[in-house]
């Protein structure tokens, strides 16, 4: 007679089941040369625009992977809005998810102390052993649904006055020693200072916001702030990791500020494929750790535009 499964071999095998489809959805849109955190606005109008994907129920902000996700749903299927809602949130708003839709997958992680690994560090004296958990929840854009009020199904307009004022409040923001002048751009941990070429160096200036971006990302993993793991040798397998979650950061930052996201090394391509055929779990940790770097440098923005920190400086 065959022996059934534990719940919690069940879980470990749905958990990695999900960590594997993530991966290879965006594995195979790598491999198509789509870089999945950029690619929502290259295919000219009738999609969304330039915004972080929200919860229109809730107004939350989506985070890590589930921002790619659902950037490259709204690609796909040519939404206008980056508005999205459960099946059950529809219905709660008076309208409903139409009959033959398809929704997207989402995921929530997060890690859990079991109650018999929590007695036994509390037996032992020592600390509780955490596991990660990661579910998988569907989600439907609002061009889905039927019966919602109008203004949801009304795209953002897009921001254009508050790129360039606000890019340059976030630099400040940061805090972080910013050197502008030469011909290269770097981001060097051993004195925490960021170097960038001038606006006028690039063929776009908008680029500069980009690329300005991506170094500040790197330099929230400074011991000082988020202290992520930097080290590694240029090609190396930890150096792709940290490109990435700057690169997806920079995405993060740029998207929310109405600047269209891309590709700043597009050669890093290569590394990024090898890093997530070897890691299933490898994008869902930059991601995550790309919305931590992307959340701390928009805090520290939105920190510098509060009205009391006004009344500090004016005082």
């Amino acid at each position: 007679m065959a022996r059934a499964s534990s719940p919690a071999r069940s879980t470990r095998t749905e958990r990695a089941s999900l960590y594997r489809e993530i991966t290879d959805k965006i594995i195979a849109q790598l491999e198509a040369g789509c870089v999945p955190w950029v690619q929502p606005w290259s295919t000219g109008p009738g999609t969304a625009a330039v915004t972080m994907p929200r919860n229109a129920a809730s107004t939350r902000a989506y985070s890590g992977i589930n921002v790619m996700l659902l950037w490259a749903a709204a690609i796909e299927n040519g939404y206008a809005t980056q508005r999205w809602l459960t099946f059950r949130q529809a219905l709660s708003l008076g309208g409903c998810v139409r009959r033959g839709e398809h929704g997207t997958t989402v995921v929530y992680a997060d890690r859990f102390t079991p109650e018999d690994e929590r007695q036994r560090a509390d037996r032992d004296g020592d600390q509780a052993r955490q596991i990660a958990f990661l579910k998988r929840f569907t989600v439907f854009n609002v061009a889905q649904c039927d019966g919602l009020p109008t203004e949801m199904l009304v795209p953002a307009p897009p921001r254009e006055d508050l790129i360039l004022p606000r890019f340059r409040a976030l630099m400040e923001a940061s805090g972080v020693t910013i050197r502008i002048g030469g011909h290269m751009s770097f981001y060097r941990p051993a004195d925490d200072v960021i170097v960038l070429p001038p606006p006028e160096a690039f063929h776009e200036p908008i680029n500069f916001h980009r690329t300005a971006a991506h170094e500040l990302s790197h330099a929230t993993g400074h011991a000082s702030r988020l202290n992520r793991e930097m080290k590694g040798p240029r090609g190396g397998a930890c150096y792709a990791r940290e490109e990435l979650v700057a690169e997806i950061s920079a995405a993060f930052v740029c998207a929310s500020l109405g600047i269209v996201p891309t590709v700043r090394h597009a050669d890093y391509i290569g590394a990024w494929l090898e890093v997530l055929r070897e890691d299933d779990r490898a994008i869902v940790r930059a991601a995550s750790h790309a919305s931590k770097a992307a959340d701390w440098l928009l805090g520290r923005l939105l920190d510098a535009e509060s009205p009391a920190s006004a009344e500090a400086e004016a005082a």
